[in-house]
């Protein structure tokens, strides 16, 4: 990808195509990507980084929504299912599959009510017995027939669920085992479709850190967050995917019906080596007093994450972890590891965002319905195109969504679909070995090429797939970073160059997981500040500046210690 000054240059010379798609999460660029797949070029601008608001917020599953069953989904579940089962084959260097447990604290519990749910007759969750799980997993199961990667689900018996995850709660009857899926890193899949569709076609082209400022017309009037200079872009359709900001945009292109309500989801990064060893490749999937889901599972032998809450909020802005969130997440996770016994110094990373739910102003946050919707408004006041605004989403659904939205607006741009993105390999899954032995031969390959050792070579395969093989090409030297030696310099200098990269948050929130894996050091951002400084031209004051600010963040909002 061309920085970020160059790909202004295109914005300025008219290079970009004129269809507009406001917001670099996962669902506006799934547009993105799905439209240069047709060879129909968009503008997408992002008044962030890509993938920096709702979309890095996630669970980081990509699951199937076996609770949405109790709703009566059943729609949005097989559809969720089957995006699993395609992610799997698809990005197989970042999507891979886990094992799931829901611990179930009787076995008919819950029955009727959840008859009811399932007929819509009541909204908001309740308790759920093994006889309920046993039922949803069976119709889960079978939303998978067409691509079946995973084995179907089992009952666990209580004393052989002890051997695997000894800590679990005396009260617990039963186990529910199934597999669903994790992403590694949300973040850098988004970025990989972003440049994808960029290689695909010539007149597409991603900005981060440029906002919708208005309408006029059929000009729209596009701000440099950092500079405020404001380019004008001749656009023949608007598709707003801002997520939790979608009314704002909305009313900025003369739209002021309100159409999303958030709630705000926080998780929680523990620096705890017992409960990671102790969990082993086990995600704990659990029921809370309140009936709402809750998880605990294993990134690393250091790590582990806990989520999630579920609270309503007006602010898409709103992603600050509560002291009141973080008590309810060691509270509830005491009902089902009662040992675990977590403490605030055990948080090495926090993180939240704001769910852009459907607009509903009554009942449980966890019964308003997670599915899609789109509305078309037609040309109206100052603005002389039509606007197609996307309310809801979800990571997991992203293409279908995607490609959902592209048929509606394909027909209007006189476009038709060449093909689908369902079988389009994403980034570096394209030829991803699909066995332990072929991942060996390519580090191998990599190994020799590069002049890397094997360990090495592996690592860089972890992060980035097959695109390892051209990354580690450059790296020449690898120079490990004092600070945090698992990153050397020149990959630093590597994604600099070739990623977008604006500001210092980017590098270490997002182009690489130093703050998620707990290496993000005040030692770790002055190094990576002065690498950075040197590939982007940066005065000594705005390095300072973007050292401070990041530092700021982590220990602010992310509840990274001082070290």
């Amino acid at each position: 990808m061309r920085q970020r000054d160059e790909a202004l240059q295109a914005l300025e010379r008219g290079e970009s195509g004129d269809i507009l798609i406001i917001g670099g999460g996962i669902n506006g660029v799934g547009v993105f990507r799905d439209l240069a797949a047709q060879g129909i070029g968009a503008t997408l601008v992002e008044m962030g980084d890509f993938c920096s608001g709702t979309s890095a917020a996630p669970s980081r599953l990509i699951h199937g929504g076996l609770r949405y069953l109790e709703q009566g989904e059943f729609k949005l579940v097989r559809e969720s299912v089957e995006e699993r089962d395609s992610l799997l084959l698809n990005a197989p260097h970042q999507v891979r599959p886990i094992r799931v447990w829901v611990p179930a604290l009787s076995w008919a519990g819950g029955t009727v009510q959840a008859g009811l749910r399932f007929l819509r007759l009541m909204k908001d969750p309740g308790p759920k017995g093994a006889l309920i799980l046993k039922l949803g997993l069976t119709i889960f199961d079978s939303f998978s027939n067409r691509n079946r990667s995973m084995p179907r689900h089992r009952l666990v018996k209580r004393k052989n669920a002890l051997d695997t995850v000894p800590g679990l709660a005396g009260n617990i009857k039963i186990v529910a085992e199934y597999f669903d899926a994790r992403i590694t890193s949300p973040e850098r899949l988004t970025l990989e479709l972003a440049a994808d569709a960029e290689k695909d076609c010539a007149a597409s082209l991603a900005l981060p850190y440029v906002r919708l400022a208005g309408i006029d017309g059929e000009t729209a009037l596009l701000e440099d967050v950092l500079t405020g200079r404001i380019y004008r872009k001749t656009c023949r359709f608007i598709i707003n995917c801002a997520g939790a900001w979608i009314d704002e945009v909305d009313a900025n292109l003369g739209v002021a019906e309100r159409l999303t309500g958030g709630t705000r989801g926080s998780h929680l990064v523990l620096r705890r080596p017992d409960l990671a060893a102790g969990l082993g490749d086990v995600m704990l999937y659990f029921e809370t007093p309140d009936h709402r889901a809750c998880l605990i599972y294993r990134l690393d032998s250091e790590h582990v994450l806990l989520g999630t809450t579920d609270i309503r909020t007006e602010d898409p802005g709103d992603k600050d972890t509560s002291e009141a969130e973080i008590d309810y997440l060691f509270e509830v996770l005491a009902t089902v590891l009662p040992r675990a016994r977590a403490r605030r110094q055990d948080i090495a990373f926090a993180y939240s965002g704001v769910r852009p739910l459907p607009r509903q102003t009554s009942g449980a946050a966890g019964s308003i319905s997670r599915d899609h919707t789109f509305r078309i408004f037609e040309p109206a006041g100052a603005r002389n195109v039509p606007l197609l605004t996307l309310i809801g989403g979800k990571w997991t659904t992203y293409r279908a969504c995607a490609e959902q939205i592209a048929d509606l607006v394909l027909p209007r741009v006189a476009g038709t679909r060449r093909v689908s993105t369902a079988d389009l390999q994403i980034g570096g899954g394209k030829e991803f070995p699909k066995t332990p032995q072929g991942l060996k031969a390519l580090a191998t390959q990599i190994s020799a090429s590069a002049g890397l050792s094997q360990a090495r070579a592996m690592l860089l395969i972890k992060r980035y797939g097959t695109a390892a093989k051209q990354i580690a090409q450059e790296l020449q030297p690898d120079t490990p970073l004092e600070s945090a030696p698992c990153y050397s310099r020149e990959e630093i200098l590597w994604i600099t160059r070739n990623e977008r990269v604006t500001r210092l948050e980017d590098m270490i929130l997002r182009r690489t997981l130093m703050a998620f894996e707990g290496v993000a050091s005040d030692a770790c951002i002055g190094e990576v500040a002065g690498i950075m400084a040197s590939a982007l031209s940066w005065t000594g004051e705005r390095m300072n500046q973007e050292a401070e600010a990041t530092l700021r963040l982590l220990k602010t909002r992310h509840r990274v210690q001082p070290q």
